[in-house]
């Protein structure tokens, strides 16, 4: 098992920035591609931002490339999401989740393990 926590939501003015942070603790971190989903109300969760294990790679949908930026922290056990220029449609419950899986994915049944989620409100 794998238990993630997210942490670093909150309410933002349009066009500000703000950071989530996922700890993960139980088995090996880096034997996990870590990734970013999202829900908006009345929406299916989408998938937001993976990376690899060793961090090297990172992958975006197209309507956050640009604005923001995950990273991780294998000494901390810990994943990023470095989220600029926020948008209110940017507004959902974000989660993070772990892979076993090495290629990238984007479907959130590909992911193993997923944290509680935590909330993001981008006002206008």
């Amino acid at each position: 098992q794998v238990q993630l926590v997210e942490s670093g939501g909150g309410l933002v003015q349009a066009g500000g920035s703000l950071r989530l942070s996922c700890a993960a603790s139980g088995r090996t971190f880096s034997n996990y591609a870590m990734g970013w989903f999202r829900q908006a109300p009345g929406k299916e969760r989408e998938f937001v931002a993976r990376i690899s294990r060793n961090g090297i790679n990172t992958y975006y949908t197209d309507v956050v490339r640009g604005r923001f930026t995950m990273s991780r922290d294998n000494a901390k056990n810990t994943v990023y999401l470095q989220m600029n220029s926020l948008k209110p449609e940017d507004t959902a419950v974000y989660y993070c989740a772990a892979t076993a899986l090495v290629g990238v994915t984007t479907l959130d049944r590909s992911y193993d393990f997923w944290g509680q989620g935590t909330q993001v409100t981008v006002s206008s």
